[in-house]
């Protein structure tokens, strides 16, 4: 795959005047004046019939896990996943945190509960999710384990005859504010002398207004204002088993590689992201090349300016081929491993913020001022370095991938 089909660039087209005429004129009130974005996100459903889609979608994967197919996981084909890119990189020109809202909506928290769940807490809480009819919180970062998330994890279930008491603290939890839903990690506390680390992770669903679940107000973040984040409090919370993904403390692929099959999807996704983000830039900076006039002569025509619309356009290539392989080898069946996702993502995240930073230094003054947009790219950007991994946390995964792999001489 070098470049998207006609009917790819149909979608596009179609979702980017969507974009147009009913997500940037109401940018200042995502961005500035804390409105949620799920309204807007549900339109986008209903004009676009996602939301029979996503009808369709979770039928399918209903029927798989009750007929005993392990795998609810649904196999999509590569124009599939490319359509899903496309809107995710429309969405991302003009506000990224619209994705990160959704993708973990319909995305973490919908998909863990399919994966995990039985037919009936699919039916329960996964269809709703999926649909956008409400809205899915994927709770497992907490203060002092971002990225030591499954080792340093503190919040505790604790058996209590038939239920299990939960205790903890959750931040930076996408959706947290207003989540209807929310896919809860904790570690199982028995009574044993197993050090906390090598614990088992348990996964339940909690809803809102529980007792002793507090929702705090969302936070207060340098980007993606359009996507609400909080953390989540739990006091003593009791739950039955049938708010135990599986409705087993022993489910198959359950707990930690729940959370680590989440963590590669989510990398990967990350680079779409990135392409929206840069595929933005690089248009604004060339028009603002073409007709901002120094000396007599446009900035474009120098070579300093020149230059650093070629490292962009380098970026975005390199980038777009990342987003391009993926969907190929998706489509064959080849889902990236968990260092080829850290690597996707490490990569793209680092172009999406060097070209939105050289997007401001040629906009000068302007660029850093609202009205010209990459000021809020350029926020909205620095996350990607951090959320689902920082660079650093994938370095690690990548490099020790290489040593595990290589054979020793």
């Amino acid at each position: 795959m070098f470049d998207w089909s006609e009917e790819h660039q149909a979608i596009a087209a179609v979702v980017r005047r969507f974009v147009d005429e009913q997500i940037r004129p109401h940018l200042d009130d995502l961005e500035h004046n804390g409105v949620p974005p799920y309204e807007v996100l549900r339109q986008m459903y209903d004009t676009f019939g996602l939301k029979e889609m996503a009808r369709e979608s979770f039928q399918r994967q209903l029927a798989a896990k009750s007929s005993g197919d392990d795998s609810s996981r649904e196999r999509r084909g590569a124009s599939d996943l490319a359509a899903q890119l496309i809107t995710t990189i429309e969405l991302c020109r003009v506000s990224p945190g619209l994705v990160t809202s959704l993708g973990v909506s319909t995305g973490l928290a919908a998909g863990t509960i399919n994966k995990l769940g039985t037919p009936a807490q699919m039916q329960r809480w996964g269809l709703d999710l999926m649909t956008l009819d409400k809205v899915g919180a994927w709770a497992i970062t907490e203060p002092d384990s971002g990225s030591d998330a499954l080792g340093g994890m503190r919040t505790s279930a604790k058996r209590d005859g038939d239920e299990y008491v939960i205790n903890g603290q959750k931040t930076w939890i996408t959706n947290g504010p207003y989540a209807d839903t929310i896919v809860l990690y904790a570690k199982l506390d028995d009574g044993s002398h197993l050090d906390v680390r090598a614990r088992k992770v348990l996964t339940f669903v909690l809803d809102r207004g529980m007792p002793g679940l507090e929702q705090a107000k969302p936070m207060r973040k340098m980007g993606q204002h359009g996507s609400p984040t909080g953390e989540v409090f739990m006091s003593d919370v009791r739950v039955g088993r049938d708010r135990l993904l599986g409705e087993t403390e022993e489910p198959r692929g359950g707990g930690r590689q729940s959370a680590k099959d989440n963590f590669v999807a989510e990398r990967a996704g990350v680079a779409a992201m990135s392409l929206g983000i840069i595929e933005e830039c690089v248009k604004l900076s060339v028009d603002y090349a073409k007709h901002r006039v120094l000396w007599g002569t446009p900035i474009g025509d120098y070579q300093l300016i020149q230059l650093k619309l070629a490292q962009m356009e380098v970026a975005r290539i390199n980038v777009r081929n990342l987003v391009f392989n993926h969907i190929e080898r998706s489509g064959a069946g080849s889902l990236p491993s968990l260092a080829e996702a850290s690597a996707m993502k490490l990569y793209a995240a680092q172009a999406a913020c060097q070209v939105a930073d050289d997007a401001i230094q040629i906009f000068g003054g302007n660029g850093y001022i609202a009205e010209y947009r990459v000021e809020q790219l350029s926020r909205d950007a620095r996350v990607l370095r951090i959320y689902a991994g920082t660079d650093e946390m994938q370095v690690v995964a990548i490099a020790k991938d290489l040593i595990r792999s290589q054979p020793s001489t």
